[in-house]
């Protein structure tokens, strides 16, 4: 069945009339982003070619997908709102809130029982605001999303930073924080920087051990984490078109690793047989009347150097398996002896505890069959597992479809743990440790798309190594992190020396696609006697009180924190156990910044009290800043937020009274939702005036009340020994933003013109 095939027949009506007239007044061939971008401008047909990187737009989404931690507190804020029901198509997935330790059924029937609460609440906001609601063990937000929602030329948010698995099926779709969610629920135009382009030329063919994993994990080597950053990454070429959708998803899903706004491929083959394989004939017949629209133009692609800002070519005939970590996904390593030399250097355990697949990166039917044709080999060769095997499938679909095939008792023979259809341990949803903070150092090969410290098990020794799923199984075979299945051997139960052959595996099932119960709720289409009951002394919920505006006077304001290093959202607001607490701002706000690393002292959580000059807990510090009325300053350095799209970063410092975020550089998602959340999120015009802070510095605004777009902010700083220095801060705030700040928040602004 197509969800909402109304509302794609009439984004579809609109794309040639736009596309044609974004032709004309750019004077140029287009991009298949600049297609989708032009065709969802918010004041409908183009009147102006938008400068890249610079002009900020406003933009009309097609639809929203949330997932049930991040859902939370966009639906609180929703409420907020003054709507009845949201504008456009949106959804909300129970995805996060489950964790894997024992197995499918036991772990999801855990999760019911801990979790019940918040499944109620976003299951009777979702009926009483038309959203469509998929419950826990339905499946992960971004494969349900491939399998229902996306559609070639759309354009989506969501608030997850993997929201751009969707590019896989040609789609324009962006991680977001929850208040830019709200905007579009509630009607509002979405505002985004026009992104520059990048596009990634694939030549040759995948084949053999090397699969689609392994393009991304070449690309983030090439552009770093931050490298896209501010950019679309567009791929084409022979080695896109003769690529598996799913495939495609999977390189657009951790294009989020290396900061871009997202990524996608054009309309394709590939995408025709996945629509119509998954019960979307309809929408793969109307996709195919403009199929040219839904793709670049054709000199786009014959001369990319005139038409992107940076081109990339990958031979996918040279491209060998990747292993990319560990602690960031862009330290990429080939293959065998590679990762040997790497591993001895750098002191790496060699030896692997765990094998993980699935994640909204790779845990479609195609990557279970794929990874299952190896685990098949080692019980036909006499091969055991040296590392334990952990499987989460993407969908219940894709379960129900794998276990009727065999898949999954294939990997059951090798004693493999099948986990829910949830992310698990992707997102520190798993319960590997009773004390993970003391656990051993040890590695592990997974196939989902972030390996940060901790990520995946609260452990700070787990040393996490990102794969194909296919590698993932060989590896966990073998037991050993540098293993070349390509060249290597291995020896079996009867002390016999065997290989492995090239895995193989079905695009689509032969059978087709099937299940039983999806676990898809459609809303009432009438929700007004909806009640939404938050118990007031819930530890879970909290309804929101909206933020009072910081003013344009900050005088005096102390340093909370110079964070060291990389600083991503997971260490400004931790995952895993923290979860439960996403719906209750002041409870969850007790992890604020726990994981940065203090630039003085070198430690987390760990910070000087100014008032009292003892050092404690970061939260607790800034609550007594924030109890004796005084404003902070956190302090960081390069790409500071990178990681998730959780808006909880952003909102545990606001609620807690940090007024300004100055640091060297910001991710693109934190950025907007500091914005949105009424606070300043500044950068050092001279980087090396991060030098320059000290520990018990205090903070001057000169000029806030002169805030204005492109006119810099002078900071006075303050040092114990009565010196100043004089900062120069740099902002990308525009008119409409500053508002933001200027009544409290975006939300506020929202509120204040509905009222």
């Amino acid at each position: 069945m197509a969800f909402d095939i109304e509302m794609i027949k009439g984004v579809y009506s609109k794309v040639v009339e736009r596309v044609d007239a974004a032709r004309e007044i750019t004077g140029k061939p287009l991009t298949l982003a600049e297609k989708i971008l032009y065709t969802h401008l918010w004041d409908g047909k183009a009147t102006k070619a938008f400068e890249r990187g610079k002009d900020y737009v406003d933009f009309a989404p097609d639809r929203i997908a949330c997932q049930d931690a991040t859902a939370q507190m966009a639906l609180l804020q929703f409420m907020q709102a003054g709507k009845n029901k949201v504008a456009v198509p949106t959804t909300v997935h129970c995805d996060h809130l489950i964790q894997a330790k024992v197995g499918a059924d036991k772990d999801l029937q855990e999760a019911l029982n801990s979790s019940n609460e918040v499944f109620n609440f976003l299951e009777s906001v979702s009926n009483k605001y038309g959203i469509g609601f998929w419950k826990p063990g339905a499946g992960i937000i971004h494969q349900v999303v491939l399998e229902n929602y996306a559609f070639p030329g759309g354009m989506m948010i969501g608030t997850d930073s993997h929201t751009v698995n969707a590019g896989g099926l040609g789609m324009v779709a962006i991680g977001v924080g929850g208040a830019d969610a709200v905007d579009v629920m509630a009607g509002m135009p979405w505002e985004l920087k026009f992104p520059k382009l990048i596009g990634v030329k694939l030549t040759g063919k995948l084949s053999g051990w090397t699969a689609p994993k392994d393009v991304i994990l070449k690309v983030a080597g090439i552009l770093t984490v931050k490298g896209g950053t501010g950019a679309i990454v567009e791929y084409f070429g022979e080695g896109a078109t003769a690529m598996s959708c799913t495939g495609k998803g999977t390189i657009c899903n951790m294009g989020a690793e290396i900061g871009a706004t997202t990524s996608t491929f054009g309309y394709d083959e590939s995408m025709e047989r996945y629509l119509r394989a998954t019960g979307r004939n309809e929408v793969a017949d109307e996709a195919n009347k403009i199929k040219d629209y839904l793709t670049a133009d054709a000199e786009v692609y014959a001369n990319p150097e005139l038409y992107f800002d940076q081109v990339i070519e990958i031979n996918l005939d040279e491209l060998k398996p990747h292993l990319n970590g560990p602690f960031t996904p862009d330290l990429a390593t080939e293959a065998g002896k590679d990762m040997t030399e790497k591993a001895k250097t750098n002191d790496w355990p060699l030896q692997v505890e765990w094998g993980l697949i699935g994640s909204c990166t790779n845990s479609s039917y195609e990557d279970l069959s794929r990874a299952a044709s190896i685990a098949q080999q080692a019980i036909d060769k006499g091969l055991k597992t040296k590392a334990e095997f952990g499987i989460n499938p993407g969908s219940e679909q894709v379960r129900y479809t794998a276990d009727r095939d065999g898949i999954l008792e294939v990997f059951e023979k090798l004693d493999a743990k099948i986990f829910t259809n949830a992310c698990g341990p992707c997102i520190g949803q798993w319960g590997r440790y009773e004390d993970p903070k003391n656990a051993p150092k040890n590695s592990i090969v997974h196939s989902f798309n972030r390996n940060f410290a901790k990520r995946a098990d609260g452990n700070p020794n787990t040393h996490a190594f990102v794969a194909s799923p296919e590698m993932v199984a060989a590896i966990a075979i073998a037991g050993r992190l540098d293993f070349n299945p390509i060249t290597d051997t291995l020896i079996n139960e009867n002390g016999e020396e065997v290989k492995l052959d090239e895995p193989t595996g079905w695009e689509l099932p032969i059978k087709g696609f099937a299940v039983e119960d999806a676990g898809y709720i459609a809303p009432n289409e009438d929700g007004s006697n909806v009640e939404v009951i938050v118990n007031p002394d819930s530890e879970r919920l909290e309804i929101l009180t909206p933020f009072e505006p910081i003013g344009n006077k900050i005088e005096g304001a102390k340093l909370l924190i110079k964070a060291f290093g990389k600083c991503t959202t997971d260490h400004i607001s931790m995952a895993g156990p923290w979860l439960r607490y996403r719906g209750h701002l002041d409870n969850i706000s007790n992890n604020m910044l726990i994981g940065a690393v203090n630039a003085f002292n070198k430690q987390t959580n760990f910070v000087k009290n100014q008032l009292t000059g003892e050092y404690d807990a970061v939260p607790k510090v800034q609550r007594e800043y924030k109890a004796n009325g005084i404003k902070t300053i956190v302090v960081g350095d390069h790409n500071y937020g990178e990681g998730s799209s959780r808006e909880h970063a952003a909102m545990e410092p606001r609620h807690l009274g940090v007024a300004a975020v100055l640091v060297k550089s910001f991710a693109r998602i934190h950025e907007t939702n500091l914005k949105k959340q009424g606070m300043l999120g500044l950068t050092f015009a001279n980087e090396a005036d991060y030098d320059l802070i000290q520990e018990d510095d205090t903070f001057n605004f000169l000029d806030l009340d002169q805030f204005a777009p492109g006119k810099p902010l002078t900071i006075e700083v303050v040092h114990a020994d009565g010196s100043k220095d004089t900062i120069i801060a740099n902002h990308t705030y525009n008119n409409g933003q500053i508002e933001w700040f200027k009544e409290g928040s975006a939300l506020n602004l929202i509120k204040k013109q509905n009222a």
